[in-house]
């Protein structure tokens, strides 16, 4: 029988290795890059642009901020099935970037802070039932109260365990204006006032008169959010003819805010007091207990079946005239108070769905002026928040 024998080929030492292709190339430094970014905005940074005025005139419309996930601690991904770069949607359509059938526990990363009062939260709104906590919609707000705290809001002015606290600089409330002479958009601009709704802001459809203008009169009306140093310059003047703080009452009820009851006749301008819930704090689940933590504890505290029997609370199944919480709340709120929906409307923020801290703006363009150079708000380009 002939003996065959295979033919081997040895590369040559000296022989130069297989280029990749261009395609292959480009490829492969997309792949890397995406990595390099995902892993990025999980656990360093992650970009956040203002949406709404709720914060104004702390953080603007048009604001773009980088949020820090060094302060509290990056969270591990909990949806794993996602496409990279995304938070809810792909881009530019109302497509799922995600799936949810794999799910894992969540864990957060030592951080080198707390979350403080006084800081400026990016935070996943809890009231958000669409998505897993890690896509739900993403909410910024100023934390004026952590766990363990009591809060009371006394005419617009928060107390902490009974000692009001210090206002932020910028805080604006809503004001009802009359003037003599239409309110040009140079006027809003030069004086310091947001308008969003087409260059004029919005009446308020509660306001005594709706519309721009008081027919009887011959004035212009507006409903405006004016910090308190804004609405004292619009009172000096001359043409401005009346400046008036738009506030509810003490007993005046609002049936949205959080936890209300017809006995309390809490508003958003009077609220509390109120116990923020910190981890392994007891509380007796007594009707008015069951009133303020109901909602809590069956949206955020891991239970599978939360209700209520014949008054008591019965959790799994189980009658609990007693109750320890599994993690820390935080209460958040808007620095623009009459146009903010924040805690006063729908309850703490549990730790678990806490983003980050808002860090530092690096980019800052006015909607209403964003073509161009002249959009461009230099002054706030790379400013630290505070």
């Amino acid at each position: 029988m002939e003996n065959k024998s295979e033919n081997w080929t040895v590369p040559s030492p000296n022989q130069e290795p297989k280029k990749k292709g261009v395609v292959r190339e480009w490829l492969d430094a997309l792949v890397f890059a995406l990595v390099v970014a995902t892993l990025v905005r999980w656990f360093f940074f992650e970009p956040f642009t203002i949406p709404t005025p709720s914060m104004e005139k702390s953080l603007l419309v048009g604001d773009f901020l980088f949020v820090s996930k060094l302060h509290y601690g990056a969270r591990t991904p909990k949806t794993i099935l996602q496409i990279p770069l995304t938070h809810q949607k792909i881009w530019g359509t109302e497509i799922p970037s995600y799936l949810t059938w794999i799910q894992l526990p969540q864990f957060r990363l030592p951080g080198f802070s707390e979350v403080k009062a006084g800081d400026c939260v990016v935070f996943n709104w809890p009231a958000d039932t669409t998505y897993p906590t890690d896509l739900k919609t993403n909410y910024i707000k100023r934390c004026v109260g952590v766990a363990g705290e009591m809060i009371e809001i006394r005419e617009r002015q928060v107390y902490i365990n009974g000692k009001p606290v210090k206002n932020p600089e910028f805080l604006q409330h809503r004001y009802f204006v009359r003037s003599a002479t239409e309110l040009s958009q140079g006027f809003f601009e030069k004086t310091g006032i947001a308008t969003y709704d087409d260059g004029f802001p919005k009446p308020d459809p509660n306001a005594p008169i709706v519309g721009g203008r008081d027919h009887t009169t011959g004035e212009y009306v507006y409903m405006l959010h004016l910090t308190d140093q804004t609405a004292e310059k619009l009172k000096q003047m001359d043409f401005i003819k009346k400046v008036e703080l738009q506030s509810l009452a003490p007993g005046v009820p609002n049936d949205r805010v959080y936890a209300f009851d017809s006995a309390t006749s809490w508003n958003e301008d009077n609220y509390g007091p109120i116990m923020i819930p910190k981890e392994g704090m007891k509380i007796k689940m007594d009707a008015d207990n069951i009133r303020k933590y109901f909602t809590t504890i069956l949206r955020y505290e891991g239970h599978d079946k939360v209700e209520t029997r014949n008054g008591k609370l019965v959790i799994d199944g189980k009658e609990c005239e007693e109750y320890s919480f599994n993690q820390n709340y935080y209460w958040m709120m808007g620095d623009n108070r009459h146009n903010s929906e924040d805690s006063r409307f729908w309850g703490f923020v549990p730790a678990d769905h806490i983003v980050g801290k808002a860090w530092m703006i690096w980019l800052s363009i006015d909607p209403l002026n964003n073509f161009g150079l002249d959009g461009m708000r230099w002054k706030r380009l790379f400013n630290i928040i505070d």
